[in-house]
């Protein structure tokens, strides 16, 4: 018995499964660089593109791994994300009158302030939405499917309306555009070493692993997930910490937005972000949550994150169609579901 509860306890350690992880990054990883020609999927080029890309999906998967752990879901963060892109541009293009009569941008009268008050809006914005989400979970017991499949529909129609269905175009760059500007491949960055981006993603990684690992409120997201009654009935305040999680989902789709609209170019494109909900989900479940709730872990996501990205990438140069990166994708989610599934059977 003994000999037996240890190998459990191995079995179902974090550590070992998320090295499990990193084991299924590297031979994802060694797939591509073996099979994409001329060595170009490991060009110090290509692997910027990666973490540049990645650090989008990482970025609003940080906030879904808090909801997965709480046993729910969000199918609207790729429609958050676009909404934030649009909030921003829009923003960048407000037009006021100018000293002597005529019409100007006030990104032109103030051009570090004005990207700040985007930046302001988006997240004002973004984090509402989230929190509405959550109100509605809480206040009319909706499953958190359906009400996020209904808000990913009416937050893409708001970031269209917003936009009057067409590409903003901002009149001139700003600091935004240059979050996720290449570094390594860029001299007159090359002293950031990463973009900027990649520096606030960083950030939330240790802000985020901190809040679940040694708050209160992290204990009661895994509360929450593991059993929510229990926790109802052991005094852990259930709709405030579910109002609360979709609420910081929000705010980081709205760091995502930002990542995302200086990765295209600085154009507030209401259609963006769309199938990212499927790329998130996917790396928070590859990370090693699990839809039942109460299990995660943020080192465990952006792994998953990177995985995904690697996959999408490397799938483009070796010119996979975009229906089989799709149902590749698609198929990985459900046997990552299966094996949780097998697993928490083994442990019961």
């Amino acid at each position: 018995m003994p000999s037996k509860s240890l190998k459990s306890l191995i079995k179902s350690s974090a550590w070992v499964n998320i090295g499990a992880r990193f084991i299924a990054l590297i031979i994802v990883f060694l797939f591509f660089a073996i099979f994409v020609e001329d060595g170009k999927f490991y060009t110090l080029r290509n692997l910027e593109n990666i973490v540049r890309q990645s650090s989008v999906y990482s970025t609003a998967a940080l906030g879904m791994t808090f909801v997965i752990i709480t046993a729910g879901i969000d199918l609207s963060v790729g429609s958050i994300i676009a909404l934030a892109v649009v909030l921003v541009a829009w923003t960048l293009n407000i037009q006021i009158d100018g000293a002597s009569g005529e019409i100007v941008y006030l990104v032109h009268q103030y051009p570090f302030l004005t990207p700040l008050l985007a930046c302001l809006f988006a997240i004002l914005g973004a984090t509402l939405v989230g929190l509405l989400n959550g109100a509605l979970i809480v206040r009319l017991k909706i499953v958190p499917f359906i009400v996020t499949l209904g808000s990913m529909g009416i937050i893409r129609g708001l970031a269209k309306g917003i936009a009057g269905e067409r590409d903003i175009y901002p009149p001139e760059e700003t600091w935004i555009d240059g979050l996720m500007d290449p570094t390594l491949t860029n001299k007159a960055k090359s002293w950031m070493l990463l973009p900027a981006g990649v520096w606030i993603l960083i950030l939330c990684i240790a802000l985020s692993s901190f809040i679940l690992k040694y708050t209160r409120f992290g204990r009661h997201v895994y509360a929450v997930g593991s059993n929510e009654e229990t926790a109802r009935l052991c005094g852990v305040p259930v709709g405030r910490t579910k109002l609360f999680v979709y609420g910081l989902t929000g705010f980081f789709c709205a760091l995502a937005g930002f990542m995302q609209f200086s990765y295209i170019g600085g154009v507030g494109q209401p259609t963006t972000g769309i199938m990212y909900e499927l790329f998130v989900i996917a790396a928070v479940i590859i990370g090693g949550a699990s839809f039942s709730g109460g299990e995660g872990s943020i080192l465990g996501t952006i792994v998953g994150a990177l995985i995904i990205t690697i996959l999408y990438m490397g799938g483009q140069q070796m010119g996979w169609p975009k229906w089989v990166q799709e149902m590749v994708i698609g198929g990985i989610i459900i046997l990552a579901v299966a094996v949780d599934r097998y697993r928490h059977r083994r442990m019961a």
